[in-house]
């Protein structure tokens, strides 16, 4: 990967990572300035649900910003690219598909692919 392969990728990833923190930022004010005692348990039952849903997508946006971080971190010592499992290049198509790839298509697929297999073995199908 070339330098301004690797630029453009960097770039990427600060951008995805700002836009997920300014979600952060909104999510933390909606949830103070919408948090209200309603005096009618459905009302509450459903405030509660729609906060518990916003925080889970924030907690799956959470381990994102850790891949994310990750990668801009691989970038820098020089392995961003790389699969960690056979050390190959990983394409620039699934880079661009997901910047946070650490691995290449084929061993991602192999991963999977057993990932299947275990959990149908331990399913007894």
């Amino acid at each position: 990967m070339n330098d301004r392969q690797t630029a453009h990728f960097r770039s990427i990833l600060r951008a995805w990572k700002r836009e997920l923190m300014e979600e952060v930022d909104r999510t933390v004010h909606h949830m103070q300035d919408e948090a209200s005692n309603f005096p009618d348990p459905n009302d509450r039952a459903t405030q509660e649900s729609e906060f518990g849903l916003e925080l889970r997508t924030r907690d799956r946006e959470r381990k994102l910003l850790k891949k994310i971080e990750s990668a801009l971190n691989r970038i820098d010592d020089g392995t961003y690219g790389y699969c960690e499992e056979t050390g190959e290049e990983i394409g620039l198509r699934r880079l661009e598909a997901r910047p946070v790839a650490t691995l290449s298509l084929e061993a991602q697929e192999r991963r999977e692919l057993a990932e299947r297999q275990f959990r149908d073995r331990e399913d007894g199908f």
